[in-house]
């Protein structure tokens, strides 16, 4: 009779061998990325060469490995030597071929020129400039952010070769851009060379806009008179005016008239802002995100109808103003926008 140790569960066995795998796995990924910033360190300008290259066999070399062995079984099995000779040239080709295909990226600089801004939830583009260092041609160049398609380009002259590569971006803030893949199966696609590039690339990402309503014209009010418009029926005396028959006898100016003045009626109106505040106390109930990415479709709202805008946040605060750098001061400021004391 056999006795099962207690505890001895096979599905909690199978459970925690399924964990201590989930769990290699990013031990042996951050294992992988320490030694490739030290074989392939992060730099806006890189020149490649034969330490920043790995090169194994494609899928279509390693079946024709297989080819050159089973030839190589049928010329030993019938002594055949046109096949033995077939077997030995292909031999020689798969040698010849990695040299060659190293050599096609080998020299190749890659240079960060710039990224672009972008809003959350969206691509954002930097601009890479390729330029070959040396004679040596260097066709069929693919790079990309994985798992995105990317580009292909051939460096053939001297002049600089500009592509422009898109990644997406789902947070807001200063985004790291991941490391590039660059690979080429040139000439005849039997070897796959390539590399993992970080060119240091970050983009600034403003919050993913969302509507809030319309502007909320007047629904601040700014600070000085330089800025208010008078509008009239208000409580606030705004000056004397000549005496029109129908005018309310309580706003005539007696004193004026007493003092042997012609006849006046005093003035009243009410002052605002003409100036739009965008202010985070105007989204009250909402999360930090959310206050966010409204303030950011207010401020395209506002740019779109050409209306000079001020922004207000805890902490923060940004003079009207109108125009393109008014308006990445302002969604810069929300794109870094701390996420965490802020009361909401």
């Amino acid at each position: 009779m056999s006795v099962q140790p207690l505890n001895s569960n096979p599905a909690s066995g199978q459970t925690r061998q399924q964990a201590g795998t989930a769990g290699a796995k990013p031990l042996l990924r951050a294992r992988w990325l320490r030694w490739l910033n030290r074989r392939v360190p992060p730099a806006q300008s890189l020149t490649l060469d034969h330490r920043t290259l790995f090169i194994l066999p494609s899928g279509a070399g390693m079946g024709l490995l297989l080819v050159i062995f089973l030839l190589w079984l049928l010329g030993t099995n019938y002594e055949n030597n046109l096949v033995l000779a077939l077997a030995f040239l292909l031999v020689g080709l798969l040698v010849i071929l990695p040299v060659h295909t190293i050599a096609n990226l080998s020299g190749l600089k890659l240079q960060l020129r710039d990224t672009q801004p972008a809003y959350a939830g969206d691509y954002g583009q930097a601009r890479i400039a390729l330029r070959k260092t040396g004679k040596r041609h260097h066709e069929r160049v693919q790079l990309a952010w994985p798992p995105e398609e990317g580009v292909e380009v051939d460096v053939v002259d001297g002049d600089a070769h500009e592509i422009r590569l898109d990644l997406p971006l789902l947070q807001r803030g200063r985004v790291k851009a991941p490391r590039i893949h660059v690979q080429s199966r040139f000439p005849l696609g039997l070897f796959r060379c390539w590399t993992w590039v970080d060119l240091d690339a970050e983009f600034l990402v403003y919050p993913q806009p969302k509507s809030a309503g319309p502007l909320p014209f007047g629904a601040s009010v700014g600070e000085g008179d330089q800025h208010r418009t008078l509008t009239a029926g208000g409580d606030d005396f705004a000056g004397l005016k000549s005496y029109q028959p129908g005018d309310s006898l309580r706003h005539v100016a007696w004193k004026q008239y007493a003092g042997g003045r012609d006849l006046y009626s005093k003035e009243y109106a009410s002052g605002s802002d003409t100036r739009l505040w965008l202010d985070w106390d105007l989204l009250g109930g909402r999360d930090v995100e959310t206050r966010l990415s409204n303030l950011c479709a207010w401020v395209l709202d506002a740019e779109r109808a050409q209306v000079p805008y001020g922004l207000r946040l805890p902490g923060h605060t940004i003079d009207p103003g109108l125009g393109t750098v008014h308006k990445h001061k302002v969604l810069s400021t929300l794109a870094l926008f701390p996420v965490q004391g802020v009361s909401q």
